[in-house]
């Protein structure tokens, strides 16, 4: 199996802010979700990996391809998606496909018409009269018109109405059917991570804090419970995060260490409690 995607010891230093040490794969016909906090880091992982901005140190091959001196290559190869519309407000469905298709010598008109027919997007309207949904239809119809095989998304399900955020999920489950395409999206609603992501990468404050398997991050942790005297020093220590209650508490351990508290509840845990307590280290409320 090849990877789609290879980031090694990837590093952007700004002046309050560096991305450390970022490494990670995606293999071909899979879907990973890249999570994080509010300035994490994924939108500056995306934006090196798009050649936008430029790296401070570590490697990033693209479809087996290096991203800096084969990016016309990989260009061709790619579709990106962003939170927002990057199409000219005044441009017309049919000029956005006039504007957009000239760069890629693998594009196909027939395709794209098809999905914006089957998308129920009016060829005539601008961009600035389709809402939201539609205009993310319209980027992915574009990304996928010139036979991308790999898709980069930054937070393409934000904003969007549960109706069109199922929509355009499956819409992503369908490009990797075919096992030769693949899928990497940022995100902030992890419920999109349970429909279809098979991997996960977790930055926190720059920093890599998982990467692998959807499963194997959820089956990684247990959340323990517990009353406000039945927590030692000791296992203290072995918490992730905490948060305190006049009655009791609750923290993030690693499953490993379950067994230094099988004199409490421990229960399994969700995508967005990890991303909680690792991040904030939980709270009190006393």
């Amino acid at each position: 199996m090849s990877n789609v995607i290879e980031i090694e010891g990837l590093c952007k230093k700004y002046n309050k802010f560096t991305l450390n040490n970022i490494s990670l794969s995606l293999p071909e016909g899979y879907i990973m979700g890249l999570i994080g906090p509010n300035g994490a880091g994924k939108t500056t992982t995306i934006k090196l990996m798009l050649n936008m901005i430029k790296k401070s140190g570590g490697s990033i091959k693209i479809l087996g391809m290096d991203s800096i001196d084969d990016q016309g290559r990989i260009k061709e190869n790619i579709g990106a998606v962003f939170d927002s519309s990057y199409f000219v407000q005044d441009w017309t469905v049919k000029q956005v496909e006039k504007s957009i298709g000239i760069f890629y010598s693998t594009w196909d008109s027939k395709k794209f018409h098809n999905m914006i027919k089957n998308f129920g997007l009016d060829k005539n309207k601008k961009v600035k009269e389709l809402s939201r949904g539609m205009q993310m239809k319209l980027m992915v119809a574009c990304a996928l018109s010139h036979d991308a095989r790999l898709l980069i998304l930054d937070e393409p399900t934000s904003g969007l109405d549960p109706v069109a955020r199922d929509e355009f999920l499956d819409i992503l489950s369908e490009f990797i059917q075919d096992g030769k395409r693949s899928v990497l999206f940022s995100t902030h609603i992890t419920s999109d991570l349970d429909k279809i992501a098979d991997y996960i990468t977790f930055i926190n404050n720059g920093n890599l804090f998982f990467t692998g398997s959807k499963d194997d991050f959820i089956d990684g942790f247990r959340m323990v419970k517990g009353g406000k005297n039945d927590l030692g020093r000791e296992q203290e220590r072995m918490l992730m995060g905490i948060r305190k209650y006049s009655t009791g508490f609750e923290g993030l351990i690693r499953t490993s260490d379950i067994k230094s508290f099988s004199n409490m509840s421990c229960e399994p845990v969700s995508i967005d409690d990890i991303i909680i307590f690792t991040s904030k280290g939980g709270s009190n409320n006393e």
